[in-house]
């Protein structure tokens, strides 16, 4: 292996590794391996510019020019022009994606998924820190400068991660740089031959090389380079500011009121954070409206997100995988076949002012029909926005089920999973004892967890004297709880939290749901839901019927029927289908009626035109000089790197023409050796010029006598007084350029044929120009300046 080959190897290695400090940024870490893939074609393409050898400008471009069209072919294929070359749809289209990406980074905790826009910033930043290591390290053969960018990359990565880029990483990232100052060193000691030492320092024992001594000045070097270099990335990430707020956080999850959240679940636009200003708003605004086939409403709540976990400062999210919405969703967790269930099919409408990144529906979801960019959450059966997908505006079709369990059920419900168990009873070491107590208390003498699950919403909605009030500040820490079971003063909030709190010392599996209420119905029919129907409910596991809602808080909501004494009323309704007739779904044609009513007029549904709109956003059609120009431009940018084949093809098809002279060949020969190495001789006569390009460039046989035929060609025409014609010099010129090209090694042909050293004529003819224009402007000035 070429030392070249080694340190452009190496260099990618080290890029790599540094890039790894970004993998718990980001889950899954799938982008790594298209990261890999597109760093070694830029790596490929720098070795084969190198070996050419083009100019170092040009190797760089051609870097870019490869970086650009593979960028284009992974994230914007579709848009591109003919597959694969950049064009105006693709790079708005990668525009779009870097603004979705921004937009996500800040919306997302750490880990955030693997949207489309993160993953392009990810690969994009690893290929600049690449080209950047590999210009650095390869080009200019300046491997200690190429550590900046590497440690640029990992002390990012350690900021932003907040302790997920640990020490495997930074020993990865480490390695990666002192195999890349190893190699350099390699590469430069190889090139002076055979080392010997100098003098031996007084108290040491040789320092040749060839004594097996350890401290030759480059390895010293190097290590000095790597020890500061390790001593900065450590010292780095401690000193960088603190971020805060989605991707920039700390990872951890800021529950209700802080905005956080895990990976896989929105941190920016938690649902409480603004529930209690929501529930305090003077004027009670629309937020969603929507039809259904239930015969009874009351229960159907629209669940946004569940909350599973609570630190003992607040409830959150865990952090689990999301996924795409498949077409049927999977069956509840613990709900058994024999418990009556129905379907119910429910059309929904968003307002324009509704911007929230969950949908609300409603629980257990059984399918949901919607267009846009969505994603599963299995475990809290949730869907969440992907790509600045929101809420805003958006229709969708949900069937959901209507679990009607009984009080015998629940009754006889069996242990839930061993696991389940464990991650839905889990309470903080911080929690007051009297909140167990209290639990214990209120339930004595239950016979089992469904009457104590009923003992406790009984409690808190009627017998324990709580009263609702939304202008208790909220908390939602161990601290507050104990504190609301005292002054029995508080909001929805309070009382879901507490109850699951309560639950979970019981033993009960519990969470937290948040989202609406079912909302008021109108005279039309429709269900409008507003933004004071914001509400949150605990959720209690009971196998065989699953997760089970239960409402705590006083005078909202409805108590469900299989926790009050009496049987629920009215037989199964079956299987419901959605209606097919204009009223049983929102419409997609709203009427322009002048007197639009006031419901749609806040649906933002009034004086709208679908076709108009589609119009409009189609933007008119396709700009077909604009795509024209774009078409010339990206071919232009193509050829760049491909202009001196191109112009030495032309150059050669005209001195090789029919109607050329024995001098227009001699010089396409002349250049042809140039080409290979044997740089001209303009002082030199033709037999001599001859005999020099025979003898350099290694050629005999036919090639041979081709140059000193078409040598004594011009001979003739220069100084005989009448020249004889002479055939054949233009297969002689390509029999001449045969022998070169078969004496040549293939980095030497590859230099002849894309990178010709005779292309350096365009630059003298471009200087004789310029200077004779010069020459004619200054004597064409001096005849306008007036005599003295």
């Amino acid at each position: 292996m070429s030392g070249l080959t080694r340190l452009t190897l190496a260099a990618w290695a080290a890029s790599l590794l540094a890039a790894g400090a970004l993998l718990p940024l980001v889950k899954p870490a799938t982008w790594i391996f298209t990261a890999a893939f597109l760093l070694a074609l830029q790596s490929a393409v720098g070795m084969l510019g190198r070996r050419v050898p083009l100019a170092r400008p040009l190797t760089i471009g051609a870097q870019l020019l490869v970086d650009g069209i593979a960028l284009t072919v992974v994230f914007a294929r579709e848009q591109a022009l003919f597959g694969f070359l950049p064009g105006p749809l693709a790079g708005a289209r990668v525009v779009e994606l870097f603004r979705l990406g921004t937009d996500d980074i800040g919306t997302y905790a750490v880990p955030a998924p693997d949207t489309e826009g993160i993953r392009l910033i990810l690969v994009v930043g690893v290929l600049a820190i690449g080209l950047l290591v590999d210009v650095l390290a390869v080009t200019f053969r300046r491997a200690a400068p190429a550590g900046l960018p590497l440690l640029a990359l990992y002390s990012v990565a350690a900021g932003l991660s907040g302790g997920g880029a640990g020490r495997l990483w930074f020993v990865l990232a480490a390695t990666g740089y002192l195999l890349l100052l190893l190699a350099e060193g390699r590469d430069r000691l190889s090139a002076w031959g055979r080392v010997f030492g100098g003098a031996q320092r007084t108290g040491r024992s040789g320092t040749t090389v060839g004594s097996g001594a350890t401290g030759f000045a480059p390895v010293r070097t190097g290590r000095r380079i790597g020890a500061v270099a390790m001593g900065t990335a450590l010292v780095v990430p401690l000193v960088l500011p603190g971020f805060s707020g989605g991707l920039l956080g700390n990872g951890g999850g800021g529950g209700p009121g802080e905005g956080g959240g895990g990976g896989g679940t929105i941190a920016a636009v938690n649902p409480l954070v603004s529930l209690q200003d929501n529930l305090r708003q003077p004027e009670d605004f629309e937020v969603l409206r929507y039809r259904t086939n239930a015969v009874d409403n009351s229960g159907l709540y629209l669940r946004l997100v569940a909350l599973d976990q609570f630190d003992g400062t607040s409830w959150k999210s865990s952090v689990r995988p999301i996924e795409a919405v498949p077409k049927t969703l999977p069956w509840p967790d613990g709900l058994s076949q024999s418990v009556r269930t129905s379907e119910v099919t429910s059309n929904f409408v968003a307002t324009e002012g509704y911007d929230q990144k969950w949908l609300p529906m409603p629980f257990p979801a059984a399918r949901v029909d919607i267009e846009g960019r969505w994603r599963f959450e299995p475990a809290g059966r949730m869907l969440v926005g992907d790509d600045k997908q929101t809420t805003k505006g958006v229709r969708y079709q949900v069937t959901s089920l209507d679990v009607q369990p009984t009080g015998e059920q629940l009754s006889a419900a069996g242990p839930p999973p061993e696991q389940l168990r464990r991650d839905y009873t889990k309470v903080p070491d911080s929690l007051p004892d009297d909140v167990g107590a209290t639990a214990l208390e209120v339930t004595k003498g239950a016979r089992n967890d469904y009457e104590r699950a009923v003992r406790l919403q009984d409690w808190f909605a009627e017998d324990g004297g709580f009263r609702y009030d939304v202008d208790v500040t909220s908390g939602t820490g161990t601290q507050a709880i104990s504190r609301f079971l005292k002054d029995k003063e508080g909001f929805c909030i309070h009382f879901s939290f507490s109850m699951a709190a309560m639950a979970r010392t019981l033993g009960i599996p519990a969470r937290v749901a948040v989202g609406f209420m079912p909302g008021t119905t109108q005279s039309d029919g429709s269900v409008s839901v507003g933004i004071r129907d914001a509400h949150a409910w605990p959720e209690l596991y009971f196998e065989g019927a699953g997760w089970t809602r239960f409402e705590p808080t006083p005078s909202r909501g409805s108590t469900p029927s299989y926790t009050r004494q009496a049987s629920p009323t009215g037989g199964p309704t079956g299987p419901a289908q959605p209606s097919q007739s204009a009223s049983a779904q929102p419409s997609a044609a709203p009427s322009a009626s002048e007197s639009c009513p006031p419901e749609l007029r806040r649906l933002g549904e009034c004086d709208k035109n679908p076709a108009a709109a589609d119009d409009a956003s189609s933007g008119g059609g396709t700009n077909l000089p604009a795509v024209a120009l774009w078409t010339l431009g990206a071919l232009l940018l193509l050829a760049v790197p491909f202009a001196p084949m191109l112009w030495r093809t032309r150059v050669r098809a005209r001195r090789l023409a029919p109607s050329a002279g024995p001098l227009a060949v001699w010089r396409e020969i002349g250049d042809t050796a140039w080409d290979h190495g044997v740089e001209p001789d303009e002082a030199q006569t033709p037999r001599r010029t001859a005999e020099r390009i025979v003898r350099a460039g290694g050629l005999d046989g036919a090639a041979a006598e081709a140059v000193h035929r078409v040598a004594g060609a011009v001979e003739e025409v220069l100084y005989a007084p009448v020249p004889r014609p002479v055939s054949g010099l233009a297969r002689d010129a390509e029999r001449v350029r045969a022998g070169f090209h078969a004496n040549a090694s293939r980095g030497g042909r590859l230099r002849a044929r894309f990178a010709p050293r005779s292309a350096a004529r365009l630059h003298w003819t471009a200087s004789a120009r310029w200077a004779a224009l010069r020459t004619r402007s200054s004597h064409a000035l001096s005849r306008l300046r007036p005599s003295p």
